[in-house]
């Protein structure tokens, strides 16, 4: 489970009191990041889209909220919006967030540590309509370099004009995953995310013959923990012991500049619980998606 360290302290949840939420703006930044920081292994998205994109950006696709205690101190953060997150030991806060969440028409995704999204959830339910989907997840982290054994796929950062071969198999990957295509709700967008990535350098790739094998997406690029999703195999190369080859390199080269990789599985995949296993990963956490009711599913990866 999560390490007990001073970078990653457990804290239980706190006693319920009232408290009363803020919407954050730019100039509280360095003070969110601050609070952020105490816990990298449970806020590494939140600060990675704050240091990529500000507090207050559209790019978040939602608004940043504290809550905070009777001296002013900071004692919850949430991003609520197409994916809601958030930090707290409040019993309370985690209540005010789920209530804010109820009246964001935007609101997609809930995503956190098992404990704190299922008590997010009690408080949520109690007049909404229940989740179409829930998964759970396991956080696999890597904190150490692995010996390379043999030749090395041809692992890269993939370029714009390889744009064409990225897109498709991410979008069918959040299909399987999610059940929404994100080309038929939101093909612009998606596009110009998957574009983004790309330009930041983000993603890296196999590719050999024209042909995408291998592919993964650095989501939170951190001092303190690097973010991925999106890791592809294609079928014909599963099996061959690439996605494992593949991952051990890229996980040393991530960690020439960050202290940890980490990544989340769904809890039913064993054959890639196996393959992480085989680079070098380690469990450390159970997390957990919940996918809300909504009029129409936008796309978002």
């Amino acid at each position: 489970m999560l390490e007990l360290t001073k970078e990653n302290p457990r804290r239980p949840l706190a006693p319920s009191e009232s408290r009363p939420l803020q919407l954050l703006k730019g100039e509280h930044e360095v003070e969110v990041i601050d609070f952020l920081s105490a816990y990298p292994l449970l806020t590494f998205i939140m600060t990675g889209w704050i240091k990529d994109n500000g507090l207050a950006s559209p790019l978040n696709r939602g608004n940043f909220y504290a809550c905070r205690n009777r001296r002013g101190e900071l004692e919850g953060v949430a991003l609520i919006g197409h994916i809601t997150m958030f930090e707290t030991s409040s019993s309370d806060a985690i209540a005010a967030f789920a209530g804010l969440t109820q009246n964001c028409k935007s609101a997609l995704v809930v995503l956190g540590e098992k404990q704190r999204v299922s008590r997010f959830m009690s408080y949520y339910t109690q007049e909404a309509p229940p989740p179409r989907l829930v998964c759970r997840e396991l956080l696999f982290e890597q904190r150490s370099r692995q010996p390379l054994d043999g030749l090395m796929p041809s692992l890269r950062r993939a370029t714009p004009e390889e744009l064409d071969l990225v897109v498709p198999v991410h979008a069918q990957m959040f299909l399987e995953e999610t059940g929404v295509n994100p080309l038929d709700r939101d093909p612009s967008g998606f596009r110009r995310r998957c574009a983004r990535r790309i330009q930041q350098g983000r993603v890296w790739v196999c590719i050999e013959g024209g042909r995408l094998l291998f592919k993964a997406d650095v989501i939170s690029d951190l001092a303190e923990v690097n973010y991925l999703e999106g890791v592809y195999v294609s079928p014909e190369s599963r099996g061959e012991g690439l996605g494992s080859r593949c991952m051990r390199h890229l996980s040393n080269v991530l960690l020439t500049n960050t202290k940890s990789v980490c990544l989340l599985i769904k809890e039913e995949k064993s054959a890639a619980q196996a393959c992480f296993s085989k680079s070098g990963y380690k469990l450390r956490e159970y997390y957990e998606t919940v996918f809300l009711q909504q009029k129409s599913d936008e796309a978002e990866h």
